[in-house]
């Protein structure tokens, strides 16, 4: 149950709305009209409250619980408690966002210019978005409509953020195109130079870079994230892609569609990841690398060479997952013996 000092809550719903929302199916016998008020955890739900079972881990605690109502795969309904109304649904948790959106939906963006922003005489904000305190727009930037710069952003001068956007407090955009529906969190550097030098004994020449980041539409970046702009060709960060705090993304990368970048990512120059990759916390991956459609890399690989689709890698340097495994099962093994 969230903290109503700091989330607007919406409802009652009743089950009916709340399936219809869902695309989920009331179980035989739930009655329809019956409303809950809230969303809660398993263990911390009351009658009143619609919660979910998605992970196996808490089937027990699932047929503990005191919920008034769960949505949950047809495969565990047997399992639900007595009296519980279920809502049946394949995709427990993609089905739980929806629902818990309809309590918590986004707050509505109140319009205006805050007397303490700085937004120069040539930009171009829409009558519809909002500008916090502190917040600075430089020449020929462009805001869409109901769009947000948070307080002490800084939009550089021909930057353009599409419509239904959200900038965080204390980030800063530069020579970058935003899309629709992108979300760029607190501290971000989305734009700046990227880490390029011609290096020499006479010192290391810094070579211009002259690209952008184009981000399409429905992208997440993460707190304190940065994404360096191309040296000539653009960095690129495709729709739907959700990037996650203290991300490093080189100059001229390129992002497919839907690729999920956990926290601490390095992506060095050049690489490209085609549709909906996956990378763990704290991967690295070298520059100028093909990683194909649906590859996974586990959490701290080295990636040092190109990835075939629907690859799955882990360790350093990076390799198939079988193989990677049985690398840490020899090791093991050869521990357990010096032990001995």
């Amino acid at each position: 149950m969230a903290d109503q000092r700091f989330f607007a809550k919406a409802g009652p719903f009743t089950l009916a709305e709340l399936a219809l929302r869902c695309g989920a199916e009331l179980a035989a016998g739930v009655d329809a009209e019956t409303c809950v008020v809230d969303v809660a955890a398993l263990d911390a739900a009351g009658p009143e409250h619609i919660s979910f079972l998605d992970n196996k881990k808490y089937v027990e605690t699932f047929s503990r619980s005191r919920a008034g109502a769960c949505l949950v795969h047809p495969d565990m309904a047997k399992l639900a408690p007595t009296g519980m109304a279920l809502l049946l649904c394949a995709d427990a948790y993609r089905s739980y966002a929806k629902v818990a959106t309809a309590f918590y939906p986004p707050p509505p963006v109140v319009p205006g210019i805050a007397t303490q922003a700085v937004v120069d005489p040539a930009a171009v904000i829409d009558a519809s978005a909002r500008v916090e305190p502190g917040a600075v727009i430089a020449s020929g930037a462009e805001v869409g409509a109901r769009s947000v710069i948070g307080p002490n952003a800084v939009v550089g001068r021909g930057v353009v953020i599409g419509e239904d956007c959200v900038i965080g407090a204390n980030s800063s955009l530069s020579h970058c195109i935003l899309g629709n529906r992108v979300a760029i969190y607190p501290g971000a550097r989305i734009g700046q130079d990227g880490f390029g030098f011609a290096m020499g004994p006479s010192g290391h020449l810094k070579v211009p870079q002259l690209g952008r980041v184009v981000i399409h539409d429905d992208v997440e970046i993460g707190a304190n994230t940065t994404i360096d702009r191309g040296a000539g060709p653009d960095t690129i960060i495709g729709a739907g892609c959700k990037i996650d705090n203290l991300v490093q993304i080189g100059h001229n990368v390129q992002l497919g569609r839907g690729c999920v970048i956990v926290a601490q990512v390095g992506i060095s120059g050049s690489t490209r990841l085609d549709d909906f990759v996956a990378a763990g916390g704290q991967a690295g991956i070298t520059g100028h690398l093909r990683i194909g459609a649906g590859a996974r890399i586990a959490a701290q690989s080295g990636v040092m060479r190109d990835i075939e689709a629907g690859g799955t890698v882990g360790g350093s340097p990076a390799v198939p997952m079988s193989e990677w495994l049985r690398q840490a099962a020899a090791l093991g093994k050869m521990a357990r013996k010096k032990g001995r």
